[in-house]
């Protein structure tokens, strides 16, 4: 059976966007005035704190939010903090299960034909972020880097979800949202590769573009 690889991040919450891209905007309209490239920092910094086991998406979501609140500083003291920082998650939150609910029914189809497993540079927790929001039950695998010590592109975190399922990389196709990440690393074992996200070209003379999860139905 063919097997499909996704990206979380990005892929399997929204149609090509990264937590930074949809992150940076609630940010200011929860009143933080700060410059892309400082929140950026922020947002890397936040992530690269985080090493989780059991947390939900939501605490996963609120914990960074909070790292990234932590770091920007400025005088808004504790409560401050609380009220934008439930703010924030709560918009993304709902962005992202909004987003869940609709790719469900094809998630749904393309597990009774092939086997779905993800592959996320995570924080160790990613079973239980798609658990809590009733996700993980399409995949038979998860590759996630805070548990396994290894990053996409390394060929190692796609060589264990493949062996997990008993897949080859002739019959594998890997589908995300960045080319450095997955694309290249997908590439370089010889997976097949959809790059994920409207207007954006493929990354390769071999890759496939998609505008969402929903569009690989027709696609594959």
């Amino acid at each position: 059976m063919d097997v499909l690889l996704f990206d979380f991040g990005g892929t399997l919450d929204a149609d090509g966007i990264t937590w930074q891209e949809r992150f940076y905007p609630l940010y200011l309209d929860a009143g933080i005035q700060v410059s892309r490239d400082d929140f950026r920092k922020a947002f890397y910094a936040s992530d690269d704190s985080l090493s989780l086991r059991d947390a939900s998406m939501e605490e996963t979501v609120r914990l960074q939010v909070g790292g990234v609140l932590e770091r920007l500083g400025g005088n808004l003291g504790r409560q401050g903090i609380r009220a934008i920082r439930d703010q924030v998650a709560g918009g993304f939150l709902r962005q992202s299960r909004r987003h869940f609910e609709a790719l469900k029914p094809a998630l749904s189809r393309l597990a009774s034909r092939r086997c779905l497993g993800v592959v996320s540079n995570f924080y160790g927790n990613l079973r239980s972020a798609l658990a809590s929001e009733g996700m993980l039950g399409f995949f038979k695998t998860v590759a996630d880097s805070g548990a396994l010590g290894v990053k996409k592109p390394e060929s190692a975190i796609f060589i264990e979800a493949l062996s997990t399922l008993g897949g080859e990389p002739g019959s594998a196709t890997m589908i995300g949202d960045s080319v450095e990440r997955d694309m290249k690393g997908a590439e370089a074992l010889g997976l097949r590769h959809v790059l994920l996200g409207s207007g954006r070209a493929a990354c390769c003379g071999r890759g496939l573009r998609a505008r969402s999860v929903i569009d690989l139905e027709a696609l594959l």
